[in-house]
């Protein structure tokens, strides 16, 4: 037995954050690190991506996408924004664009389209569906983050075990969210460093 996204989410929200920096030595400042993948765990770089063909400004200020597609696959997406010592970013921009379930990317509206600000915790998250893979490309989504008054990363993030990733010229290892199985669908987690 699985457990569902809501739950998963529920418990990424209520755990509370442990900064690294509240390891320090009292007196000591945390150590500048470079953008990476999970601020709590290595010193990959985390890597920008072009924002692609299909980036649209002005998204809705909106946690839930799938909406817009009621019966695809259904999958949450969380994190935190973390500055470069570690320290959560609240009211950072966090923005998302992905293609559809059939591959195809809303070129008229704003579907599987949508941003937020980070809460005062520095966590954001999506309810979203999974893409569907198209020419060329593996599975992933754009994002767009930025912390208050910080430079933007555009950046992409992709799925582990995906076949297509192996073929995928954009495709980047430290990019992986991590996946668990939920029995409503699939929990991704993600923590930029900008």
């Amino acid at each position: 037995m699985t457990i569902p996204r809501r739950a998963l989410l529920s418990g990424f929200l209520a755990t509370p954050l442990v900064p690294l920096a509240g390891a320090i030595a009292f007196g000591q400042e945390a150590p500048v690190l470079p953008l990476t993948r999970a601020c709590m765990d290595g010193d990959e770089p985390t890597l920008s991506r072009g924002a692609g063909p299909f980036y649209r400004p002005d998204s809705p200020l909106k946690h839930d996408l799938y909406l817009d597609a009621p019966q695809a696959p259904r999958i949450t997406i969380a994190g935190y924004v973390f500055d470069d010592r570690c320290r959560p970013q609240q009211q950072s921009l966090v923005e998302i664009w992905h293609a559809d379930d059939t591959g195809e990317y809303d070129q008229q509206g704003f579907r599987f389209r949508g941003h937020q600000f980070a809460d005062a915790e520095g966590r954001w998250w999506f309810n979203t569906v999974v893409p569907a893979l198209y020419p060329g490309r593996t599975l992933h989504f754009h994002f767009r983050v930025q912390r208050p008054g910080g430079e933007v990363l555009t950046t992409q993030l992709f799925f582990p075990g995906e076949p297509a990733n192996a073929n995928d010229w954009l495709f980047e290892e430290t990019l992986l969210m991590t996946i668990d199985q939920a029995d409503d669908g699939q929990f991704g987690r993600f923590d930029f460093v900008v």
